[in-house]
């Protein structure tokens, strides 16, 4: 099987992008699995700080490689935005295959050495952890919002210059860009489009792989504008939490005393089954 970093070299060179998608919990985790089989794609399993507490951070660990064992299909687990060396730290401790430094509302240069410090640690593990840093401040939760977060500029976004200085000073796997993109879905209005062209400059000056957030709330023709453009990762979140709860709340209206748990629980699995797969053919270009 290949290692993450090889499936996102092998994506990128074929055009195409892997689909990062969040969980909360365990009948989320087989419902993506199930996706990917059907697409025949890899698939990175994402945990933010939030989810993985509630989760646990080595119980999804286990999780994740007992479904990849039993399946033989390539899944990944990636610690999604992480505020702290320390514990980017604990998830690297814990056997996830990647993990993502934000430093994105600190200063430039308090975020490159606390991305070196976090790529320094991840190369003493003796695996191959992928860290991925974040540039340009795109918001900080997956949800529906009334207008664009608090303290998201859409004219400021991620230079290339940003990106290369960030790139070369910290020896990061990955980066994450402010392109346009915010975290969460606008109720009323459709999401910004990106900035493709910013997006091919920032690849281009970075020289590494470039991830997509806030992914849900995007237009079909710009994520495919943007895998060429030079996006490898895209990260979807909102979108299944969304259907998640719409699908849990219909179930239970319709069945009003039901009380077992993954009676209402397996249709939202099966919604958001059906987003995920829908996302992955559109990312792999099927």
């Amino acid at each position: 099987m290949l290692s993450l970093r090889e499936a996102i070299q092998k994506a990128e060179k074929e055009g195409r992008a892997i689909g990062h998608f969040n969980i909360t919990t365990i009948d989320m985790v087989h419902a993506i699995v199930r996706a990917a089989q059907k697409v025949g794609d890899p698939v990175i399993i994402g945990v933010s700080e939030g989810e993985r507490d509630f989760f646990g951070v080595r119980q999804i660990a286990a999780v994740v490689e007992s479904v990849r064992e039993e399946t033989k299909h390539p899944v990944y687990l990636n610690a999604d935005h992480t505020y702290s060396v320390e514990r980017v730290k604990e998830v690297i401790d814990a056997g996830f295959d990647a993990v993502i430094y934000d430093g994105a509302k600190l200063s430039l240069d308090e975020n490159i050495a606390n991305g070196k410090a976090c790529v320094d640690y991840a190369r003493a593990s003796g695996r191959d952890v992928l860290i991925e840093g974040e540039l340009g401040y795109i918001g900080s939760s997956s949800k529906m919002l009334d207008e664009i977060p608090e303290g998201v500029s859409l004219e400021h976004l991620t230079t290339p210059e940003q990106a290369a200085r960030y790139a070369k000073e910290t020896g990061a796997d990955l980066l994450s860009a402010a392109v346009g993109n915010i975290h969460g879905m606008l109720k009323h209005a459709k999401n910004p489009n990106l900035n493709i062209e910013r997006i091919k400059e920032v690849r281009e000056a970075a020289g590494i792989p470039l991830v997509l957030h806030g992914g849900s709330g995007v237009s079909d023709e710009d994520f495919i504008a943007a895998i060429k453009a030079g996006i490898s990762t895209v990260h979807v979140s909102t979108e299944l939490r969304r259907a998640y709860r719409k699908e849990i709340q219909e179930t239970l209206v319709e069945n009003p005393e039901e009380v077992a748990p993954y009676r209402y629980l397996r249709p939202a699995g099966e919604a958001v089954e059906r987003i995920v797969e829908e996302r992955m053919r559109l990312f792999g270009g099927k």
